[in-house]
């Protein structure tokens, strides 16, 4: 029986992160999943992964952090030797005037969307060129290059996710690791919950599909690009129903 593959997926305590690992879990992959402080959501993801008998890693803290991901990798190791598939999903969002931001806000969200996705390829990408083999995939957003009013730091980390994994895949095609990003439009999770529920249905109203993805759409996605599709790579994939 072959090996089982890893995959690491930060930001897995709910939402996009926990379909994603979900996902892969239910394919017979081990999974490494993180969080930065909701640990019972995340154990109870461990849980629903570990019911698909497949091995699966918990991990709690700020992903933004280089020494704390150090730590990460450190107990991937320990437990899975390394890992295969890299799924940066960890993030947050802001929602306020530029002109209202302090700059610990502004810190704090450039830390957690994009540093993290910096930290995680730093520290994976040396098994992965080793093994001349591997997948990272970044969850970006359709406001990575629109822009968003009230959302200026939120769609900056978003932009430059779509230029890192642009330039990082031209680095790393020739060892055979591919770098794609998805850029997620109005997913049903839990960040868009700050909506009230008419703008929810008039924002729904603006999408051809007429309705919000479903966080288990971007999970199917996420496992394509992370298995199939070799020659695809430095891709910013649009998945928003036809908004954009």
């Amino acid at each position: 029986m072959p090996e089982r593959k890893t995959v690491l997926v930060t930001g897995a305590s709910r939402g996009i992160g926990h379909a994603i690992a979900l996902y892969y879990a239910k394919m017979g992959w081990n999974c490494a999943i993180t969080c930065i402080h909701r640990q019972q959501q995340l154990m109870e993801t461990m849980l629903e992964i570990e019911d698909q008998q497949v091995d699966c890693m918990t991990f709690v803290g700020d992903a933004g952090d280089y020494k704390t991901c150090e730590k990460l990798f450190g107990r991937i190791r320990d437990t899975f030797g390394s890992v295969d598939v890299v799924i940066n999903n960890a993030g947050i969002a802001y929602l306020g005037l530029l002109q209202d931001m302090t700059p610990d806000a502004w810190d704090r969200v450039i830390r957690t969307n994009l540093t993290s996705v910096f930290n995680c390829c730093r520290l994976a990408i040396p098994d992965m060129v080793r093994k001349k083999s591997g997948r990272i995939i970044n969850i970006s957003s359709v406001w990575g290059s629109r822009g968003a009013s009230c959302e200026v730091a939120y769609s900056a980390t978003k932009g430059g996710i779509n230029a890192f994994t642009k330039a990082l895949a031209k680095e790393l095609a020739p060892s055979n690791i591919q770098v794609n990003a998805i850029a997620c439009g109005a997913i049903d999770t839990e960040m868009n919950y700050i909506l009230k529920n008419e703008d929810l249905i008039a924002l729904a109203d603006e999408i051809p599909m007429g309705r919000l993805g479903h966080a288990e759409e971007v999970a199917e996605l996420a496992y394509h690009l992370g298995t199939e599709t070799e020659y695809l790579t430095g891709q910013i994939i649009g998945l928003d129903g036809g908004w954009f």
